[in-house]
């Protein structure tokens, strides 16, 4: 595989900087150059060529969108990772730039420690890049064999009625939701407990925006909320959230407890609570993502007798987060992201033998 050719799009300096040495340091990719605004950038693809640019949100001249529309139209096959600060504004508009074809997006660290912030910026670019050339190899493997046949979920044996659903998802993971998500029939009478790896105030508008899609009420979770039938939760950016039993009722609790796989909120941390809440009669899903999150967490279901679903290779942006839990073997099946909410359904009302 050729070294993966970055440019960089930013209206300061200094950002255009920070992420031409952030780039820099990771094997394999080269920056070939830098625009301090969409249409400056535009007018160089032709003489510069990238793989992948990086994408502030907010410029004068074209803005980041704008930037990305034209990218989709003009050229298709150009990676787009957004560069957005940690606001509110800058949270939605990174969702609505997933939903049109973006492949993820890093935060602008906003601390006071620049060594802090530079280490920080270093860190999830470094992730982001290594997650789409991971995807980029998969594919060139993927376009040089044949098909893989479509799977047919195996027959299982009859399974416990299940209470709740919890999903681990990272990398891919906002649009992969605003499919599978929207899915889910209204009816579906359980809870549904989603960690998605994201900053705060990030995971609150991908609740809205759910929300807004779908036929169950979609939330961010928050410290002592009843945990309700019909009810998505999203755990919060920046905190870890799991179940927990109080009398009759199901809480949620939020907590600021060490990060696990450098993340907060972690899948494995919400997947150990469901496990000793729910036992056996929870489902686990484990979607497109880096890294092995959620694998010990679902060592723990399973051991409690849990089913859980894991996404396929095919249809994951990162093959990570499934695949170390299928090599682990604690999954039971896999499937394409457009079979899971029917198949969540099916087991959830009691036909899933």
């Amino acid at each position: 595989m050729n070294s993966l050719r970055v440019m960089v799009v930013d209206d300061t300096s200094l950002y255009r900087m920070l992420v031409t040495n952030a780039l820099r340091d990771v094997e394999g990719v080269e920056v070939v150059g830098s625009a301090s605004d969409g249409k400056a950038a535009l007018g160089k693809i032709e003489q510069l060529k990238p793989d992948l640019i990086t994408l502030d949100v907010e410029m004068p001249v074209m803005d980041g969108l704008t930037t990305l529309k034209h990218l989709r139209q003009q050229y298709p096959k150009i990676a787009v990772v957004m560069v957005s600060s940690l606001t509110q504004r800058g949270a939605e508009t990174t969702l609505h730039a997933l939903d049109l074809g973006a492949f993820d997006f890093v935060g602008k660290p906003d601390g006071n420690d620049v060594n802090a912030n530079r280490e920080a910026l270093k860190s999830a670019l470094k992730r982001v890049v290594q997650a789409f050339a991971t995807r980029r190899s998969l594919q060139s493997l993927m376009g040089a064999r044949p098909a893989a046949p479509v799977r047919v979920p195996r027959k299982v044996a009859a399974l416990e009625k299940i209470e709740a659903v919890a999903i681990g998802i990272s990398t891919g993971g906002p649009n992969a939701l605003g499919e599978m998500v929207p899915m889910l029939p209204g009816d579906l009478g359980v809870p549904v407990l989603i960690v998605q790896h994201m900053p705060p105030r990030f995971t609150a508008a991908l609740a809205a925006t759910l929300d807004l899609k779908s036929s169950l009420k979609v939330v961010e979770g928050a410290d002592g909320q009843k945990v309700e039938a019909g009810t998505v939760y999203i755990a919060p950016g920046g905190l870890h959230m799991r179940v927990k039993k109080r009398g009759t009722h199901t809480i949620l609790e939020t907590t600021q407890d060490p990060p696990e796989h450098h993340c907060r909120p972690a899948v494995d941390y919400l997947f150990r609570s469901v496990a000793d809440v729910y036992g056996k009669s929870a489902l686990g899903v484990i979607m497109t993502g880096m890294g092995s999150d959620g694998t010990k967490g679902l060592a723990v279901m399973k051991q409690k007798g849990s089913h859980v679903l894991a996404q396929d290779e095919e249809s994951c942006v990162v093959f990570g987060m499934p695949m170390e839990a299928i090599k682990a073997g604690v999954t039971d099946e896999q499937l394409p992201l457009g079979q899971i909410a029917a198949r969540i359904a099916s087991i959830v009302k009691g036909a899933g033998g």
